[in-house]
C-alpha cells in the first residue's frame, strides 16, 4: 500500500482521493449559487442606472418609475418567506432550478416589453421568481458549511455583493450607451439570458438535494395574510402623492398593521396545531435574529431611498450620462467590498458588535459629507469630488452588509434555515420596498410637479439633500438598534465547540465527512 492509503490525512493536508472530489464539488456548487445571488444583485443595481433612459423613451410616468423598482422589490419581499419554506418542503435544490429558469424568462419578457405597463408587470413576475431562488443560497450554505467555516463563505459573500455592485451600474451604463442594435435599455435584462441558462444547466449536475428532516407543509393562509400586509401598506405609499394622498390610502395602510396582527396570531395557532407555519414566530426567541431582523429592516429603508434617488440626481438633476453616472459610483462599490471581506475575517472576531455600529456611524458621516459637498459645489460638482463621501460610506456599508448576515443566522437551528433565511431577505426587501415608496415624499414631493428646463437642476439638487437627511436619520436609528445584537458573534464560540468536535470524533468537515439528516448536504 502507498502511504496515502495508511496514513489518514490530519486537518491541517488537504483532503485526497474521493474526498478531495467532494471537496471541489461543495464549493463549485457554492459557485453556482452565488452567480444567481450575483445575478439578482447585478439586476437591481444595473436598472438603477438605466431609469432615467427608460424614463424618457418609454414615456413612463414617475409612478411607474417607481414601480419598476419597487414593483420587483414587492415581489420579492412577498414571496420569500413562501420560497424559503417551499425549499424546506420540496427541496433546495428544486426551488433554486426553477427560480433560476423563471428569473430567466421574466429578464426576456422585461427586455422585450412594449410598454412601460409590460415592464412593470414583467419586474413583478422576475421578483416572483427571485423570491424562490434568493433563498436557496443562504439555506444552502448554511445547511452545508459548518459554523466556523461560514464566517469565510459569508466573507464571500460581502465580496460579492459588492462586486454585484460594482458590475451593475457598469454593465447598465455601457449596455445604455452602446445602445446594442437600436434595443436601447433591453440588453440591461438580455443579458441575464446566457448567465441564468449556464446556472440552469450547471446546477442541475452539481447541486444535490436536500430538505428539512421533517415534512411540512405549505401555510397557504399565511401566504396570503403576507402579502395582502404588504401591498396594503405598501401600494398606497407608491402612489399616494400622484394620486393626491386619498382617504383610502390611509385606511390601507392602518389595516395592514391589523393584517400583520391577524398573520403573528394565526401563525402562532398554526405552530401549536400541526408545526408548519409560514413565519416561525419560534426564531424570534433567539435575540441576534429579532435585533438583526429590525436592523436588516431599517437598513433597506435607508439603501431603497438612496439608491434611486442617487441615480435620478445625476442624471436628471446634473444632465450626466449614464456612463459618467455609473463610473462615479465605481469607488463606493469598491469600498463596500473591500470593508465587507475586512468586517468578517479580521475585524469582527476582534471587536464584535462594535464593528457594526462603528459602520452605521461612518456611513452616516459619509452621507452628511455628501450633503455637504452637494450644496457646496451645486450643479458644478465633478465626479471626482463625490469620491471621497462615496468612499466613506461604502466603508460604512461593507462594516454591516456581511457580519449582519452572518450574526442573524449564527444561532438558527438547522431545520429553520430556509424560513430565517427567507425572512432575512424579506424584511430587507420589505424595507428596500418602503424606502422606494417614501421616494414619493421625500424626492418628489421636494421638486415639484411643473419644472421649466432652468428649474430641474436646482429642484432636484435640493431634493436629493432632502433626502439623504433622511438616510442620515435611517443610520442613527440603526446604531442604536444594534445594541440589542449580541457583543460577540456567537459563531465564532460555535465553530470553536464544532472543530473540537470534529477532532475528537476524527471527522473533518472539509473532507467531506457524512452530514446527517438534520445537516443536508449540498454534494451530489
Amino acid at each position: 500500500m502507498t502511504s496515502t492509503e495508511t496514513t489518514p490525512s490530519s486537518p491541517a493536508e488537504p483532503p485526497q482521493g474521493p474526498a478531495a472530489v467532494a471537496d471541489r464539488r461543495r464549493w463549485f456548487a457554492l459557485a453556482i449559487v452565488m452567480t444567481a445571488a450575483f445575478m439578482d444583485l447585478v439586476d437591481v443595481t444595473i436598472v438603477n442606472i438605466a431609469i432615467p433612459s427608460i424614463q424618457r423613451d418609454e414615456g413612463a410616468s414617475f409612478s411607474q418609475i417607481q414601480w419598476i423598482t419597487a414593483g420587483y422589490a414587492l415581489a420579492f419581499a412577498a414571496g420569500l418567506i413562501t420560497g424559503g419554506r417551499l425549499g424546506d418542503i420540496h427541496g433546495r435544490k428544486r426551488l433554486f432550478l426553477v427560480g433560476i429558469g423563471g428569473f430567466t424568462i421574466a429578464s426576456a419578457l422585461c427586455g422585450f416589453a412594449a410598454n412601460p405597463e409590460m415592464l412593470v408587470a414583467s419586474r413583478i413576475l422576475q421578483g416572483g421568481m427571485a423570491a424562490l431562488m434568493v433563498p436557496q443560497v443562504l439555506s444552502i450554505v448554511h445547511a452545508t458549511f459548518p459554523a466556523h467555516e461560514r464566517g469565510k463563505v459569508f466573507g464571500l459573500f460581502g465580496a460579492i455583493v459588492g462586486l454585484g455592485a460594482v458590475s451593475g451600474p457598469l454593465l447598465g451604463a455601457l449596455l445604455t450607451e452602446w445602445n446594442l442594435f437600436g434595443l436601447e435599455w433591453r440588453p440591461i435584462f438580455l443579458i441575464n439570458l446566457p448567465v441564468g441558462i449556464a446556472a440552469l444547466i450547471l446546477g442541475r449536475r452539481f447541486i444535490s438535494e436536500s430538505k428539512a428532516p421533517k415534512a411540512l407543509k405549505l401555510d397557504l393562509v399565511g401566504v396570503a395574510l403576507v402579502t395582502l400586509g404588504l401591498l396594503m401598506l405598501l401600494y398606497p405609499l407608491t402612489r399616494g402623492r400622484e394620486l393626491g394622498w386619498p382617504l383610502w390610502g390611509y385606511v390601507s395602510m392602518g389595516c395592514a398593521l391589523l393584517v400583520f396582527a391577524a398573520l403573528v396570531a394565526y401563525e402562532r395557532r398554526k405552530a401549536a396545531r400541526d408545526g408548519s407555519p409560514l413565519v416561525e414566530l419560534s426564531l424570534f426567541k433567539v435575540k441576534s435574529f429579532a435585533a438583526g431582523i429590525a436592523v436588516q429592516t431599517v437598513f433597506g429603508v435607508g439603501l431603497g431611498i438612496f439608491f434611486l434617488v442617487w441615480t435620478l440626481y445625476m442624471q436628471v438633476g446634473l444632465g450626466w450620462r449614464p456612463l459618467r453616472a455609473g463610473l462615479t459610483g465605481v469607488p463606493f462599490s469598491i469600498a463596500v467590498s473591500a470593508a465587507a471581506g475586512m468586517s468578517v475575517q479580521l475585524l469582527v472576531p476582534r471587536f464584535g458588535r462594535k464593528v457594526l455600529q462603528a459602520g452605521a456611524l461612518i456611513m452616516a458621516a459619509g452621507v452628511l459629507l455628501y450633503i455637504w459637498e452637494s450644496e457646496r459645489y451645486g450643479l458644478s460638482i465633478a465626479s471626482w469630488q463625490m469620491a471621497l463621501p462615496l468612499v466613506v460610506m461604502g466603508a460604512g456599508m461593507g462594516f454591516i452588509v456581511a457580519p449582519l448576515t452572518d450574526a442573524v443566522l449564527s444561532e438558527v437551528p438547522r431545520e429553520h434555515s430556509g424560513s430565517a433565511s427567507g425572512l432575512i431577505n424579506t424584511v430587507q426587501q420589505m424595507g428596500n420596498a418602503l424606502g422606494l415608496g417614501l421616494v414619493s415624499v421625500v424626492f418628489f414631493g421636494q421638486i415639484g410637479d411643473r419644472l421649466t428646463p432652468a428649474q430641474v437642476g436646482p429642484a432636484f439638487v435640493n431634493g436629493f439633500q432632502h433626502a439623504l437627511g433622511w438616510v442620515v436619520a435611517v443610520m442613527v436609528a440603526i446604531f442604536l438598534l444594534m445594541f440589542a445584537l449580541p457583543k460577540r458573534p456567537a459563531q465564532h464560540v460555535e465553530g470553536a465547540e464544532d472543530t473540537a468536535a470534529g477532532e475528537r470524533e476524527g471527522a473533518n468537515p472539509a473532507a467531506g465527512t457524512p452530514v446527517s439528516d438534520s445537516e443536508p448536504a449540498l454534494l451530489g
